[in-house]
């Protein structure tokens, strides 16, 4: 007997795993982002040049990519979930699933280039 090859089936369990994962990061990180930005940096990062002095600190760049990479990966597996509830034929999902890598591989790579460029200013 054939199995149904149904929204759910296409999604996979490691997806679904990787979905939740980032979700529960994304608040972590969420949550220290706006600590940090809001409530240790004095009267909050309200300017660049405070920016570039905040991202003087290694473990800072660190933080902002990790919650870029890890936005990303949530919102585009999110977006890909959303295509699967649309029941698209297997060469739209393809095409999808090789653009949705192409431009989030791309936003995290500007993402960490802005960065580190904002961080060598310094």
């Amino acid at each position: 007997m054939r199995e149904s090859l149904s929204p759910k089936r296409l999604e996979g369990s490691g997806r679904w795993l990787l979905k939740i994962v980032a979700g529960l990061l994304i608040v972590f990180f969420l949550g220290l982002h706006f600590v940090v930005n809001h409530l240790v940096a004095p009267g909050g990062l309200l300017t660049y040049a405070d920016v570039v002095a905040y991202y003087q600190n290694p473990v800072v760049v660190v933080m902002e990519i990790a919650f870029l990479i890890v936005v990303i990966s949530h919102s585009f597996l999110g977006l890909r979930s959303i295509l699967l509830d649309l029941n698209p034929s297997p060469a739209v999902l393809r095409f999808a699933n090789i653009a949705l890598v192409v431009i989030g591989t791309a936003a995290v790579i500007y993402g960490t280039w802005l960065a580190l460029t904002i961080a060598s200013r310094g």
